[in-house]
């Protein structure tokens, strides 16, 4: 599993939270860091081309996390969400 460093702002944490993901659901937003780390899928966004990684969280819950890299080893978080079934 790589390791990756990750770069929260104020902005992004905000922007997790319009999609009703909070820091306190996120236990200061390590869900995200996981699903990031060990993605059970990796491909892009295709809204934004964006890297989109797909995974379960250790309490179980499937997420979507959208982030960029800046480098290679630094993570920008973008958004997340659960995604669901059509």
């Amino acid at each position: 599993m790589p390791y990756f460093s990750f770069f929260w702002t104020d902005d992004n944490r905000e922007h997790l939270a319009e999609h009703g993901v909070t820091a306190e659901e996120f236990e200061e937003f390590e869900e995200f860091e996981e699903v990031v780390q060990d993605p059970a899928e990796l491909t892009r966004s295709r809204s934004t081309g964006n890297l989109l990684a797909f995974g379960y969280t250790s309490g179980g819950k499937f997420l979507g996390c959208v982030f960029e890299m800046l480098d290679d080893v630094t993570v920008h978080p973008i958004t997340a969400y659960e995604p669901h079934e059509d």
